[in-house]
């Protein structure tokens, strides 16, 4: 008999809330720390990304607030969660809200790139939850806007991501400012020596629970490395892209993003960008409509990589091979996640193909092969029969892709350059049925490459459509600190 939430100890108003927005098992990281994390102990939760880790920490804060009933002061917030990024700060808001609002609790977000004032006014009304980005936070602790003595529960979420981005010594100052008894719960991917440290000081005997290695491979994810010639690569990625699955192409640099979500739409494929030289506003839109399904794929640097949860990625395309390997299974894991199936292509000219392999064996992938042009029957098999194509050509007046402010359409405007009218919007979203269903018959070079994909049959998974239980459109309610609607129709389980 399987585990549920209640059987946790979870309260009830809170398992109705989870129930209400489609989560009702859970987790290997939600059943294996919960009961650890509601009985008020420190935890080191280490999972893989898109394993469940934020139902896992919003969960216990939720309920040890509900449970110790202290009142809301102006200004002090009762429970702290750290983020690395405003995206994923935008994210864990969604999924901690209606379980606060269930027990009578607000939450707000903290985080650059927007006015503070909507978050001074919020700290002014008095917050139970504050879900932040460390800059901004500092920020208003020096201005005099929030005071950290009344934290009773201390998240750190993505806690290498704080590291890799330098996060670290602000981390230890907020900690610090915190009261020295209260609990606290960091949940990583990897623990490296720097987030040990952090452990070390500020967990008082955590218990700690892995359900997987520090940073293993997802079995559903099937890996492929394409090798291509520079002058056929921009051919290949078209290719690649343009079947009607959602898809999030990874490039190294922010230029390159920009540029290719624009060649990408003027060629008829929607396409957004996602980096940081955009503001905050046109980020948010951006994401909103990759999550609605308005736009299908999600050009984006390394920012993306962490923390992004969209439901229904069924393919990552790593433009620009990464040169790291923790990179690599992070950017990978925007597609496989909570249980379901997913595949990682890597696009590699000749003479990036020897770095490539070694960084691939250091991250214990092994891909399957390929020498390809745009002719080749494994892109058919990968993209689909009916993915859009249309010959590489220079870029006069593509179509904007978000990246500035603009009158708020931003991202989203229609399909330029005499694109088919059926590769925008929701028709662009559409479920191709089989489009992955393994090997073509027929044709020598498909049938020595053919993929494990093929029991996966049915419609793929990046339809776009709504689910029952899902949320769109605006923010949730009782958000606040300019937190801009994000709508995702990403799995409620993945959280």
């Amino acid at each position: 008999m399987s585990t549920t939430f209640a059987d946790l100890g979870v309260p009830a108003p809170i398992v109705q809330a989870l129930a209400a927005d489609g989560i009702t098992a859970p987790f290997p990281i939600q059943a294996a720390t919960m009961a650890d994390a509601l009985a008020g102990r420190d935890v080191l939760g280490r999972g893989r990304t898109g394993s469940g880790k934020t139902v896992a920490f919003a969960v216990p804060t939720v309920a040890a607030l509900a449970k110790s009933r202290r009142p809301r002061t102006p200004g002090r917030p009762r429970a702290l969660l750290l983020v690395p990024t405003r995206e994923l700060a935008v994210q864990v808001q969604a999924t901690i809200t209606p379980l606060a609002t269930a027990m009578g609790l607000r939450t707000m977000t903290i985080f650059g790139g927007v006015g503070q004032g909507p978050q001074v006014s919020a700290l002014k009304r008095g917050v139970d939850v504050v879900v932040a980005t460390p800059g901004r936070l500092e920020d208003l602790i020096a201005q005099g806007h929030c005071r950290l003595d009344q934290v009773e529960v201390t998240v750190l979420d993505e806690a290498d991501h704080l590291s890799d981005l330098g996060f670290l010594p602000a981390v230890r100052r907020l900690l610090t400012a915190t009261p020295a008894d209260g609990q606290r719960l960091l949940f990583s991917a990897t623990l490296d020596q720097a987030v040990d440290q952090v452990v070390k000081r500020f967990l008082h005997q955590p218990v700690t629970h892995s359900v997987d290695s520090a940073a293993s491979p997802v079995p559903a994810m099937t890996h492929h490395l394409l090798q291509v010639t520079a002058d056929g690569k921009a051919g290949v990625v078209q290719r690649l892209v343009g079947g009607q699955g959602r898809t999030v192409a990874f490039t190294r640099t922010k230029h390159r993003a920009k540029k290719l979500a624009k060649e990408l739409t003027a060629a008829g494929i929607p396409a957004v960008d996602l980096h940081g030289n955009l503001s905050q506003a046109a980020r948010q839109r951006n994401l909103a409509a990759f999550g609605s399904g308005e736009t299908r794929v999600l050009v984006a640097t390394d920012i993306a990589a962490r923390g992004i949860h969209v439901d229904d990625v069924a393919l990552v395309v790593h433009v620009d091979p990464p040169t790291e390997h923790k990179a690599y299974l992070h950017r990978s894991g925007r597609t496989a996640r909570a249980g379901n199936e997913g595949v990682v292509v890597t696009v590699s000219t000749r003479d990036e193909h020897r770095d490539v392999t070694q960084m691939m064996r250091k991250a214990g992938i092994k891909p399957r092969l390929a020498d390809v042009t745009v002719a080749h029957p494994v892109l058919e098999e990968l993209a689909g029969p009916q993915a859009a194509f249309v010959e590489p050509a220079p870029v006069v007046a593509a179509a904007p892709s978000g990246g500035g402010g603009g009158r708020g359409r931003g991202s989203r405007g229609g399909v330029r350059g005499g694109a088919s009218p059926s590769s925008n919007g929701a028709a662009g979203s559409a479920s191709s049925r089989g489009r992955r269903g393994g090997s073509r018959s027929g044709s020598g070079s498909a049938s020595v490459y053919s993929t494990s994909t093929g029991s996966r049959g049915g419609a793929p998974r990046g339809g776009g459509q709504s689910r029952p239980g899902q949320r769109s459109g605006a923010a949730p309610a009782g958000s606040t600190g300019g937190a801009a609607a994000f709508s995702s129709s990403r799995s409620r389980r993945s959280r």
